[in-house]
């Protein structure tokens, strides 16, 4: 009875019903792909080691990440890790991103993502009354070019992308001035414009043109943007039934398992079947951002909303390149891209959330509207 008691009030239980069926929909996918492809099986460990350690997590006291030590130690290890991939990483399709240890593969840009969060929200949450300055903007703006320039050079742009997504959504949201921020981007508009103009060849324009709009050029850079489309268009309303998708049944759709698992899904549940997934994942951000309002601290809130804005980057950019609406970047989908590299972060990241969801302040609604209370440094 006291497990029951600690599991009730550890765990969210709206959060995590709307995350299994997102798994079951995922492992039903990977499973109705033709031949002897491992993906089924290996998502089914991976599941189930991400839920074991999602619990374990849960049921722990994290209240020392918030201490300055050891999220500088978790800074130092991610940028470590990353460094260590132009040793001993494996290149696949051309970007040197993973560490091969022979039965499984462990992709370092996953975990920097958590760990970016958890920095941010501790540097911002800290400076909430000094948090105009602009030095606060340049400080913060360090921390994630660290991570991004070396995720970037690998190259894998999707990655680098969500940590941008990452640093500048929490940004708009830890009370920065706007105007200096709006300020640096402008800047950068205008060097990419400078750069475009008086730098850039015509081949390399050529690629970028075919990279922003992949749907351009269907029978070389966008070819995979093409099929995927074909694949979510011809699921109609009701899609043509698990195991069924010809797309993907007929190899026409590449990478179906990871980039564009969504498109194998849409093709074989249709309309109803990807509004159901939406309004799932839906569910998830909710949750998560109502976690968020009742955190104890500024730490709390922010580490929540850093939560949801990495997962909502995810969700929008591969599903945005599974409809062709956005540049295929190689962007996983949450809870359904075959990887446990991706899926275990994800769960690391929900049970540090669901950690400090049983340490929430006990508030009327009305009250967890208002602003973020001032941080105490207990843990500094």
């Amino acid at each position: 009875m006291t497990w029951l008691r600690t599991a009730k009030d550890s765990i969210d239980w709206v959060l995590v019903v709307a995350v299994v069926p997102l798994l079951v929909f995922s492992l039903t996918t990977l499973n109705s792909f033709t031949g002897e492809t491992p993906f089924f099986a290996r998502q089914v460990l991976w599941v189930a080691i991400s839920f074991v350690v999602f619990f374990a997590i849960s049921f722990v006291d994290v209240s020392f990440i918030k201490r300055t030590k050891v999220l500088v130690w978790l800074y130092g290890l991610g940028v470590f890790l990353l460094l260590l991939l132009f040793v001993i990483g494996s290149t696949v399709k051309g970007a040197t991103s993973w560490i091969n240890f022979g039965a499984f593969s462990f992709q370092p840009s996953d975990p920097m993502k958590i760990i970016l969060i958890l920095l941010l929200a501790k540097y911002f949450s800290r400076r909430h009354i000094a948090i105009k300055d602009v030095r606060h903007l340049l400080v913060s703006g360090l921390y994630f070019l660290v991570p991004f320039i070396l995720i970037f050079i690998q190259p894998d742009f999707g990655s680098a992308i969500i940590l941008f997504a990452v640093w500048f959504g929490m940004v708009l949201v830890s009370g920065i001035s706007k105007k200096h921020l709006f300020v640096i981007l402008g800047g950068l508009i205008l060097v990419g414009g400078l750069l475009w103009g008086f730098v850039f060849e015509p081949y390399q324009k050529t690629r970028i043109l075919s990279f922003v709009n992949p749907l351009s050029d269907i029978q070389g850079a966008g070819y995979n943007a093409y099929q995927s489309t074909v694949a979510v268009g011809s699921g109609r309303w009701i899609g043509k039934g698990v195991g069924y998708g010809t797309q993907s049944r007929l190899e026409f759709l590449p990478e179906n398992e990871t980039d564009f698992i969504f498109a194998s899904f849409a093709e074989e549940w249709g309309f109803v079947g990807a509004v159901t997934a939406l309004l799932l994942m839906g569910v998830i951000i909710w949750r998560i951002l109502r976690i968020a309002t009742l955190g104890r601290s500024n730490f709390e809130m922010l580490f929540g909303i850093g939560l949801a804005i990495y997962l909502i980057a995810h969700i929008v950019i591969n599903i945005g390149m599974n409809i062709g609406l956005l540049p295929v970047t190689g962007v996983t989908l949450p809870f359904f891209s075959y990887g446990g590299s991706h899926l275990l972060t994800t769960f690391i990241g929900l049970g540090i959330l669901m950690s400090m969801w049983r340490d929430r302040r006990r508030v009327h609604r009305d009250d967890a509207q208002r602003e973020f209370v001032g941080y105490t440094s207990e843990y500094d």
